[in-house]
Parts: structure tokens; sequence; C-alpha cells
């Protein structure tokens, strides 16, 4: 070994140590360590100190020499890619000596740079930097244009149009994206690690799975028509009564054809399960129990049916004791699933038990039943008719609690409640809308929080969302006679239904559970069937 050899060494061993000669001996001097491990371990890590360090003198016989390699890279270059740039901490005091700029290593460097950090790419085309496509010639590639006259553009130009092109189309296929980061609200960046995870993820209680609070954004809806839902066996009458099970998937379809029939909604085929026909009943309203294990049907007669839907058993019930209504056609059933309520004769109520089909109660307004409507989890049941008031009863004490003027309605028609009660939706024979907030108006209030007076014709069916951020309303008595309004503004959503597709005259509606699908039922016989693609879940 060389002196020089030898004093580098020294000096690298006793910079490495921090100590002076004395200090050096004490730890493990060359004497000390040929006593510890031997003279042939004394020989190995002399040999690879010398060829770490004639590496760093005079280059490394495995790799090219590239500008700024320091001490050790050569070693490294044999199983990974070195950094642009390394700061020389090998001589002096530990300061940057000698720093070494990114922009002296060459484009060469920085082409490694950008294969080292994305995602390399599976199979490239060689052929691309030498094709040639013209956009101007081809009707539907000169969307790609970015200039009027631009004509002919690279293969690689055309690929990375068409990729911008389709992020534009298609904003909901991020999740795809493998080289994302998710950013949780409430995170600040210093918080993230350099691998994109949260350092003090388990120094808090704050929820690992993050619930979805996107808003819908009025103006425009990001919808697409599917297959119709009963596609596999149309009515051949109109269709007044759609309603989706809770479990999105189940949905019933019935009308005056006298048919109940069930399919299975995928948005592709939507098979049919079962048909059931009712001999003696043209179908006017049909609809589950909310807990799913029943549902009930009724028509412009005395009685109704009931149909279990785990004895598959069909139950014909009525006419009810005591009572002359000659047509049970309108009713509601309870959130809890243990009331239903019909619109009698003479402003009465009718109040059945759903587990014993018999009349528990009565209740009497003013004028006619035109409409009801649940609310408070089935303690409060709301009511409309032919004198324009809207009643809250509260079906513990069986009394009406308030009663209020419909501004601007002459005849109640419809009503329906938001999920949570909060909002309820009063539609009238001229076709206005009004929505009130529950509270507010039984505070006292009397004013609307909106009237909606985008439809003419009398309202037939109206209905919230799961989250009530769309409030559907329609008419049968007019052709695409159905919006879709965007509750935190009141604004109808200006694309829908959209000129390419027509709802005929819609008679019927109703959101899957999670409000991925929106069915209407028309009086052509068919059931229409919407994605709403803001909503996730069917």
């Amino acid at each position: 070994m060389s002196l020089i050899s030898q004093n580098a060494l020294q000096k690298r061993r006793m910079e490495k140590f921090g100590g002076d000669d004395d200090t050096y001996e004490g730890i493990g001097s060359p004497i000390d360590l040929g006593a510890e491990v031997g003279e042939g371990a004394k020989q190995n890590e002399e040999a690879e100190e010398m060829t770490q360090l004639e590496s760093s003198l005079f280059g490394a016989i495995y790799t090219p020499l590239e500008f700024g390699t320091e001490f050790g890279a050569a070693v490294l270059a044999r199983d990974q890619d070195g950094p642009l740039f390394f700061m020389d901490r090998s001589a002096g005091d530990g300061e940057d000596d000698l720093p070494i700029y990114e922009e002296d290593l060459g484009s060469e460097v920085d082409e490694d740079e950008m294969v080292n950090k994305g995602r390399k790419p599976a199979w490239v085309d060689d052929e691309e930097e030498s094709t040639e496509v013209d956009i101007l010639k081809v009707a539907r590639l000169r969307k790609l244009r970015k200039e009027v006259d631009e004509r002919v553009i690279s293969g690689k130009e055309y690929e990375a149009r068409l990729r911008g092109h389709h992020t534009k189309l298609n904003s909901f296929t991020v999740w795809a994206d493998m080289d994302r980061k998710v950013i949780l609200s409430g995170v600040s960046d210093d918080e993230f690690d350099e691998d994109g995870g949260v350092d003090n993820i388990l120094q808090n209680n704050d929820e690992l799975v993050v619930k979805g609070t996107r808003k819908l954004l009025p103006g425009m809806l990001d919808f697409s028509r599917l297959v119709d839902a009963n596609v596999q066996e149309p009515s051949s009458g109109p269709i007044n009564s759609v309603q989706f099970h809770r479990n999105g998937q189940l949905m019933l379809a019935a009308g005056l054809d006298k048919h109940l029939r069930f399919f299975q909604i995928d948005g592709k085929r939507n098979p049919k399960i079962q048909s059931i026909f009712i001999a003696d009943c043209p179908v006017h309203k049909v609809s589950f129990l909310p807990d799913g294990s029943e549902v009930i049907l009724s028509g412009r007669r005395k009685f109704f049916y009931s149909f279990d839907l785990v004895k598959a058993a069909v139950s014909k019930i009525g006419p009810l004791t005591g009572r002359e209504e000659k047509s049970l056609e309108n009713f509601e059933i309870s959130p809890d699933s243990r009331t239903i309520a019909f619109a009698g004769n003479e402003g009465y109520i009718l109040l059945i038990s759903s587990k014993t089909k018999q009349l528990i109660g009565t209740l009497k307004m003013n004028g006619n039943v035109r409409s009801l409507a649940f609310a408070d989890g089935g303690n409060q049941l709301l009511s409309s008719g032919g004198d324009g008031h809207v009643y809250h009863w509260d079906l513990r004490t069986r009394k009406c609690m308030h009663k209020a003027t419909d501004e601007g309605s002459l005849t109640g028609l419809s009503l329906c409640t938001s999920w949570d009660s909060s909002y309820f939706a009063a539609g009238s024979s001229s076709g206005i809308v009004n929505v009130y907030k529950r509270d507010e108006i039984l505070g006292g209030k009397r004013k609307p929080l909106k009237t909606i007076v985008n439809l003419t014709t009398e309202i037939g069916q109206m209905k919230f969302n799961h989250d009530a951020q769309i409030l559907a309303i329609s008419s049968g008595k007019e052709r695409n006679g159905l919006r879709l309004v965007h509750v935190p503004s009141f604004t109808v959503f200006q694309n829908w239904p959209g000129p390419w597709f027509s709802l005929q005259y819609p008679r019927c509606l109703d959101f899957s559970p999670g409000s991925g699908f929106l069915s209407i039922g028309h009086a052509g016989g068919k059931v229409l069937l919407y994605k709403l693609h803001h909503y996730q879940n069917a």
C-alpha cells in the first residue's frame, strides 16, 4: 500500500470516529482490528477500502465517468441510478465546499430524471416520432386543433391531445391514476411524508375513511340514459307507480294493465324477476313497506292487496269495517313501517296498522283529501286538499298541530318531504310548487323558501332524493312535464331532459336509495331509466 493510500485511509478513519490519534487507536486501530477479527478480515477490509478509494480518485471500471460522482458512487451505480448531483463532504469540515449544479449535468441526466420520477411505460412505439396525422382531413379529429389552420401534427403530439381530450370528457376516472396523491381535508402539507402518507395518522381519533361530501352543483346535471327498466316486459297500459326496493337492485312497476312486475336493475339488461296478475284491480299505486318485507297495492276499489315478499303470498284486505269508501287508490306508508294512511271520503284520513291491516284511527280535515306525506320518522303526517291548506298532524295524540295556507294554491294535489323532514314541497292544480322549511312553517312563518313555476299544468308526483339536493316534480298533463330542481340554489337543471330524450307524459317517478338511478314511468307503458353520475351508489 502506498503512503498516500495509508495516510488517506488513516485520515478517513480519524474523521469517521471524530477523535485524535490516541482516541483512534483506542477505538479500533489496524492492530486492534487484527487482534479482534483476525488477519483475513483485516485484509478484506483493507482491500474494500482500497477499491473504494481508487474508485473515488480514478473512476470506476464498471461505469463511465460522470461529473459530480462522489466517494462510493461508482459502487452504488451498479445497483441503482445515482442522483443528479451530490455534495462532496469527504474532505474539509463537513461544509459544502464544491457544490455541483443541476444545469451542468446535461440533457441526458434530465431525461433520466423524468424516467425515474414517473412510471415507466410498458411499451414504447418507435414509429410515433416519424408518424404524422392529418387532423383537418378527418372530421372527428378537428376538435383536437389548437389553431384554425393547423393541419398535420406528429404522432406523439396526437397521442397527447387525445389523452387530454379524454380527460376533459371523462373526469370521473381519476381513481385509475396510480401516481396521484389524495390530500385529506383538514391536513396540512407538512403532515405528509415523502411517500404520501400521514405521519401522525395514529396520533388522533379522526375517521380513517373520509365520507363523500361532494356537493351537487347547479346549472348542468351529469346524467345518461340507460336501457329501459322494464325492457324485458313493457306494460300494455300506462305506468302508474314505480319504486325501488331498499337494496337498490329490485324495482317494481305497475299500472292499468293489472300487472305487478319486479325487475332487477343493473342498467344493462334489467331482467324481470316476477310478474303478478291482479284480475279485479287496475293498479293506481303500489309501494314497498320501508322495511322491504311487503308490498301494498291499491286501485279504485274499496279493498286493497298485500303481497308478502318472503312467503310470496297475495292477501286481499277490505272493505274496511265501518267505512264506506269506494276508492283507496291514494295512500302513504310511514317510514317506520307501522302505519298506512289512506285518503278517504269527505276529508277523512284512515290510519291502518301495517301489521294487522285493521283500522286504528281516523283524522278529519276541511275539504277533501288529495295528498299525504309522513314526517318525523312516522310520528307526524302532512295532508292537503281542496281547501288549499297544509295540515300537520301529530299521530301520537291524533290532533292537528298546525294549519297553514299554501301560498297561491287553490287545490293541493301533491306533497312530499325530504328524508330528514327538514323540507317539504306542496304542488297545486295550477302547476305551482312551493318549497318550505318545515321548522319555519311550524314556527309561524307563512312565506315559502321558493316558488317554482316551471310547470303550467297540475302537479302529479314529487320526490326528494336521499340527500335532498334534487327535487323532482312532474305533471302527467304535459309532454316532457318533469323538472329536476337543484334544491340548494332552487334552480332547475338546464340540460334536463335534453333535446334527444323524450319523457312523453310522465305519470310516476322514483330515485334509488343512493340516488344513482332515476326511474320514470309514462303513459306509453315504459319505465325510463337514467344514471345520475354525481352519485356513485344505486
